[in-house]
């Protein structure tokens, strides 16, 4: 088994328990010794906006907004897809501290030796 995680997110603030639940996961598998990436796509790219989790919230109390500061703070690889953020006009600017655009192609190659998440 690979010690590999990725964990895509799909959902941001339409669905704040799955969307906090991805970055708890990622928070969990990094704190077993696992090495995790984070990839943002659809309307979970909003995560990466500068600002948009400091209201986000799980049912359960979990923010997303600490769950993402450990993640940056551990330097957890966390990529936006490019065009999905484009056609929600955020631009690399306007994407939080240790977060990045990238691609459905880099998605697959990380994918193709990964234990992966999809929520």
């Amino acid at each position: 088994m690979s010690d590999n995680i990725i964990i895509t997110i799909s959902c941001g603030t339409d669905n704040t328990n799955r969307s906090t639940r991805g970055l708890h996961l990622a928070t969990v598998a990094h704190k077993e010794g696992k090495q995790v990436t984070v990839f943002l796509l659809d309307e979970g790219v909003y995560l990466a906006k500068k600002g948009m989790c400091t209201h986000v919230k799980a049912a359960t109390g979990d923010s997303a907004d600490d769950l993402l500061t450990y993640l940056q703070a551990h330097q957890i690889p966390i990529i936006v897809c490019k065009p999905c953020a484009a056609a929600r006009h955020i631009t690399e600017e306007e994407l939080e501290e240790g977060t990045r655009l990238g691609t459905a192609a880099e998605l697959i190659h990380l994918m193709s030796d990964a234990g992966t998440i999809n929520l």
